[in-house]
């Protein structure tokens, strides 16, 4: 009975870290409770059984863990519960969906290359590709992106 009551909690134990090292994000109770039973079968194993069993109780809950995680790490199993998907969508706002290319506009600020324009009454980061802009210099918009306008002097 006593070999049973070992077994048993060293696997808890065992089960207990894997589902916070594999599932479970953050640290929480479950992995003080896996470490807790583990300790405790060993304890019971060196208490109850012996020096040479819990010995082997512990050298075998180690290795049991060392085992999984590798078995885990290299399967697919993980694979089915990741998360795969890549976000490749930009919000537009509605300053960009006003501006199109070759309007034409006011460089707010030196643009070294990037600073503040003013288009259509909308004022937003610019940015030039080509030369310093100095303030209140005429620009033309060549591009426009979802958080700034790429321009050039007019």
């Amino acid at each position: 009975m006593d070999i049973v009551i070992v077994v048993v909690l060293c696997l808890v134990g065992v089960l207990l870290i894997l589902a916070e090292i594999f599932l479970i994000p953050g640290l929480t109770i479950t992995i003080v409770a896996g470490i807790a039973a583990s300790i405790g079968g060993i304890y019971y194993a060196f208490s109850h059984l012996g020096v040479v069993a819990g010995i082997i109780t512990l050298f075998s809950v180690l290795l049991c863990i060392g085992i999984s995680c590798i078995f885990f790490v290299k399967s697919k199993t993980m694979d089915n519960i990741a998360l795969t998907t890549d976000i490749d969508s930009t919000i537009t706002t509605g300053e960009t969906l006003t501006i199109a290319v070759g309007d034409e506009g006011i460089a707010l600020s030196r643009m070294n290359p990037i600073g503040k324009v003013k288009v259509k009454d909308t004022i937003m980061e610019g940015k030039s590709l080509d030369d310093y802009i100095d303030e209140r210099t005429p620009i033309v918009v060549t591009g426009v992106s979802p958080s700034q306008l790429i321009v050039r002097k007019l």
